[in-house]
């Protein structure tokens, strides 16, 4: 064998040990599991801050949040520019920017509540410090277009929770008993399991791994910077709202052209609401649209997760290892 071969297999056995000792990190890195802030208890404060969306005449519903936690015997703190207006957003940037890192920073805070999604949140990613917060952790809450903090606390190595917003809260909260019974318990310490319907859609199989995901669009919007996730060995929750099913399909199709579900061990499908009609129909249910746009992939998937843009809201914490069993007729997910 000529000395040249032997270097070029040598070459290839090197780079092959290196790729493969690269892969073992990253798997390790990814089990390593993330910090959970202390549940609440009674006594504890949680800050109300408005990150997104202009919060006019939704005083209302910032006072239901105020009265449940005070049922919950929970302090409240509403930061200071909530019910300010920019144009789209409550308050500017930085007024946004100053309430989210006023409550990062006390240690007195145990809890950030966000007061709505809508749009904003990714404007001000890059203005927190996280520095105070890493020494007193406090659960961050919410979803939507909270998705983004979501992802920035899970890449910092902490854990959040997905659950219901401020202007959740309806007039009567009998309407919304799940969602509240759910996001009392999760705050407390009492993560609950949840049994889905079943679908024909479901994927069928078995996964353990860190629940983390969020809302569609901020997920592919997070594409490509240093807040988007590793959904490495990981199980990833997806909801949406108001979107034609071809942008589905095309945020779909960009995250899977960028790995994204490549190394991920399951997917949970909760709510598609208020899907748009395009006047060139689609021609599947959305539950086959992701089907086929996940064709490629062996991993479980489970749809009917009540989470999302619906009234039936379900807590779940982002950043905790869960288990899931898919099968035709239900879904099991344990914590």
């Amino acid at each position: 064998m000529s000395k040249i071969r032997i270097f070029f297999l040598l070459s290839i056995l090197f780079f092959s040990f290196g790729k493969l000792q690269a892969q073992n990190k990253s798997v390790q890195q990814n089990q390593t599991a993330l910090i959970q802030p202390q549940y609440l208890k009674a006594g504890d404060t949680v800050a109300i801050v408005a990150p997104s969306g202009i919060l006019k005449n939704r005083n209302e519903e910032i006072g239901r949040a105020l009265a449940l936690l005070d049922s919950l015997g929970l302090n409240a703190v509403v930061g200071k520019h909530v019910f300010k207006q920019e144009d789209h957003f409550a308050g500017t940037d930085d007024e946004r920017c100053e309430d989210f890192q006023k409550a990062l920073d006390d240690p007195t805070i145990s809890a950030i509540w966000c007061a709505r999604g809508g749009y904003g949140t990714v404007r001000i990613l890059d203005k927190l410090d996280y520095t105070k917060f890493k020494e007193h952790p406090k659960w961050i809450i919410g979803y939507s277009d909270i998705t983004a903090l979501h992802n920035q606390v899970h890449n910092e190595g902490y854990q959040s929770i997905h659950a219901l917003m401020c202007v959740s809260l309806t007039e009567d909260l009998n309407d919304i008993k799940e969602t509240i019974d759910t996001f009392r318990s999760t705050i407390f310490g009492n993560p609950v399991s949840y049994t889905l319907k079943g679908s024909s859609y479901n994927k069928e199989g078995e996964a353990i791994g860190p629940l983390v995901g969020g809302n569609l669009t901020m997920l592919h919007t997070m594409l490509g910077s240093k807040t988007s996730i590793d959904t490495s060995g990981k199980i990833l929750f997806i909801e949406e709202i108001g979107e034609y099913k071809y942008h589905i399909d095309r945020m779909l199709q960009s995250l899977k052209r960028a790995g994204y579900f490549d190394n991920c061990k399951g997917l949970i499908v909760g709510d598609m609401s208020k899907l748009r009609k395009n006047t060139t129909l689609w021609g599947t249910s959305v539950e086959q649209l992701i089907i086929d746009a996940l064709a490629d992939y062996d991993f479980p998937i489970a749809f009917h997760m009540p989470a999302g843009h619906e009234k039936d809201n379900r807590a779940m914490i982002f950043g905790m290892t869960i288990k899931l069993e898919v099968k035709k007729d239900k879904a099991i997910l344990n914590y």
